[in-house]
C-alpha cells in the first residue's frame, strides 16, 4: 500500500497528451472505481474523525490533516450505496482530493493501483444503471469495468457551490449585446454544464453545451464544413480539461492546428487547482485558463471578451 501512496504523491504532476493516471479504489464488494491522479493529494489510513453535528450525513467527520482540517466523505453513500460504516475506520483509506480550491477526503473500502490510460479508452456511462447519474465515466482495466464518479455532482449535494454572479458584474449595455451571441461549452459533468450555463445566462449570452471533446471537435468540423467560421459563430469557447474520449488540452491543440478554426477564443476551466500547469495551457494554444467554479470571475471574462470585441 505504502508503494501506491508514493506514487500518488510522486504522479501528481502529470498533464499528458489525451493521458490520464487513474488511482483504483473498492467502495463495497469487488466494482472498481477510479479517480484521475491529476486531482489526488494524497492517500492515507484512515485517521481518527471527529463528530460535526449538523453536517450531511454523508460527512462522516473532519481530520486533521498536516495542520489543516479536512471534511471526510463516505463516498459509497454519498453515491446511493449503504454507508461504509460497518467496518473499522482505522481499517479504511481516504483520499484527499483537491475540486474546485476546496480539499475534502473520500472514505473508501480499499485503494488498488495506479492505471495509465488514454482518454479515447474513456467512455459516457451506458444510459438506465440507475446510478448512472453519479458516474461522469466507464471503463475497463483488464477486462473489469471500472466505474468513475461524478465527484462534481456529489460535492454539489453536500456543500453546493454559489452560482449568482455578483451586482455590477453585467451591466445594462454589455447584456444588450450579449443577447445576440453565442458561447460554446464542453464539459462532462452534467453539474458542471449546468453552474456554467446559467452563469452565462446571468451575462445574457445563448449557450450551446457539449459533453465531451471528441463531441466538440465534431460539432466544430460539421461548421466549418458548412462555410463557416467558428469565431463568427460563438464569442468563445469554455472546455473543461479533463473528459472522456478527448481532453481538453487534445480538443485545443487539434482546433488550433486546423486553419478552418483556429481562430476560435478557447477558455480551458477545470477543477485542478494548485497543480495546473501554465506551460501546458501555451503549448496547446489556449487563450486563458480559469479555475472552477467562481462566476464572478467566468462572467467577467465573458464581459471582457464581449468589451474586446464588440
Amino acid at each position: 500500500m505504502a508503494g501506491v501512496m508514493d506514487s500518488v504523491n510522486q504522479r501528481t504532476q502529470l498533464v499528458g497528451q489525451n493521458r490520464l493516471e487513474l488511482l483504483l479504489f473498492r467502495l463495497r464488494g469487488e466494482q472498481l472505481y477510479g479517480i484521475n491522479v491529476f486531482k489526488v493529494r494524497e492517500v492515507l489510513q484512515c485517521p481518527n474523525l471527529t463528530l460535526l453535528p449538523k453536517a450531511s450525513r454523508v460527512v462522516r467527520g473532519v481530520a486533521n490533516i498536516r495542520g489543516a482540517t479536512i471534511p471526510i466523505l463516505d463516498l459509497a453513500m454519498a453515491t446511493g450505496l449503504p454507508p461504509l460504516e460497518n467496518q473499522d475506520p482505522s481499517k479504511s483509506f481516504v483520499i484527499i482530493t483537491e475540486y474546485n480550491t476546496k480539499t475534502q477526503g473520500f472514505l473508501v473500502h480499499s485503494v488498488e493501483r495506479i492505471v495509465n490510460m488514454n482518454w479515447e479508452e474513456i467512455h459516457p456511462p451506458p444510459k438506465g444503471t440507475g446510478r448512472d447519474h453519479y458516474l461522469t465515466a466507464v471503463t475497463r482495466v483488464d477486462n473489469k469495468m471500472v466505474e468513475i464518479i461524478d465527484v462534481e455532482k456529489i460535492l454539489a449535494e453536500v456543500a453546493p457551490a454559489s452560482e449568482s454572479v455578483s451586482t455590477g458584474v453585467v451591466n445594462a449595455e454589455v447584456h444588450s449585446k450579449a443577447v445576440s451571441l453565442r458561447v460554446l461549452t464542453v464539459d462532462d459533468s452534467s453539474v458542471a454544464r449546468k453552474q456554467v450555463s446559467r452563469c452565462l445566462q446571468t451575462v445574457g449570452v445563448e449557450v450551446i453545451a457539449l459533453n465531451d471533446g471528441r463531441q466538440a471537435l465534431d460539432y466544430l468540423k460539421n461548421l466549418v464544413d458548412e462555410g463557416k467560421r467558428p469565431e463568427e459563430e460563438f464569442l468563445m469557447m469554455i472546455s473543461d480539461i479533463e473528459m472522456p474520449e478527448m481532453d481538453g488540452y487534445t480538443l485545443t491543440a487539434e482546433i488550433r492546428s486546423d486553419p478552418r478554426m483556429q481562430n476560435l477564443h478557447i477558455i480551458l476551466h477545470t477543477s485542478l487547482s494548485g497543480v495546473f500547469n501554465q506551460a501546458m495551457v501555451k503549448k496547446v494554444g489556449a487563450d486563458d485558463f480559469l479555475a472552477k467554479f467562481r462566476p464572478d470571475d467566468l462572467a467577467q471574462r465573458v464581459v471582457d471578451r464581449i468589451n474586446a470585441t464588440h
